[in-house]
């Protein structure tokens, strides 16, 4: 892989505006060539969701992440192995999956799940608001919502899921999340999209997760579990270290 040498800067004590600007982008190109060589001599992957194997695509800044055979990310692929090996592919399973991903009905359909999708936007089999889920008590075994907590009132969401979970039913949940966060970053008040893009990575989302996540899924009554991307999955199958998935389980 090459490499561009620095030129020979001035001190930084010493530095113009102009050669700051210079060295800003003398910077950006570095960082675009080293982007693009690292990104074509990234090593095979497999997919356990379509099976292919090979380089995986870069999405924005992320190398070797997207599946060029059925558009997997990470964390969708970390939920394809946490079926697989925790038993969640069962004949006559009642499943919700709240902002599917097009890669999961075919797999559960031929596990012969009774599989459902649903948003609020008429996109899906159902139209429904996770904060308000018009769907009888106990009348489902496993709820999905990747990623779709931090762009609601998640207390209100997980309540309403604990109530349509039959006993035993889990529900499966990935948040952005910072794990050396005690606290999770809220939006308060009306706060502009730029600002929470700012905060939170997206002009859509109320917050950033911290650790107190498992006291807001404990606190809808579900006890936990976690599933950890560990290696050697991580290297396998393009993983992102330390992500995980929240299991809750109605009792």
């Amino acid at each position: 892989m090459s490499h561009r040498t620095e030129p020979p800067w001035s001190a930084p004590s010493a530095r113009t505006v102009e050669e700051r600007a210079a060295i800003h982008r003398f910077r950006i190109e570095r960082a675009k060539t080293w982007f693009k060589e690292t990104a074509k001599a990234a090593p095979d992957r497999l997919c356990p969701i379509c099976g292919y194997e090979g380089a995986f695509s870069p999405v924005r800044h992320k190398i070797g992440t997207w599946c060029p055979g059925c558009d997997s990310r990470p964390r969708h692929r970390l939920m394809r192995l946490w079926l697989d090996r925790h038993g969640a592919l069962a004949p006559g399973l009642r499943v919700l999956h709240f902002a599917a991903e097009g890669w999961a009905r075919a797999v559960f359909e031929t596990a012969g799940c009774a599989y459902e999708t649903a948003d609020i936007n008429g996109q899906f089999d159902l139209t429904l608001d996770i904060t308000a889920i018009a769907l009888p008590d106990a009348s489902r075994d496993l709820v999905i919502a990747n990623h779709v907590l931090e762009h609601v009132d998640d207390a209100k969401a997980l309540g309403e899921i604990a109530r349509i979970l039959a006993p035993g039913g889990r529900v499966v949940l990935s948040v952005p999340i910072i794990e050396g966060w005690d606290e999770t970053l809220e939006a308060h008040g009306n706060t502009s999209p730029d600002t929470r893009r700012r905060l939170f990575g997206d002009p859509d989302h109320l917050r950033f997760y911290g650790r107190d996540l498992r006291d807001r899924i404990a606190a809808a009554g579900l006890s936990l579990e976690e599933f950890p991307a560990l290696e050697p999955d991580v290297s396998t199958y393009a993983l992102n270290r330390g992500e995980r998935l929240f299991i809750g389980r109605k009792a």
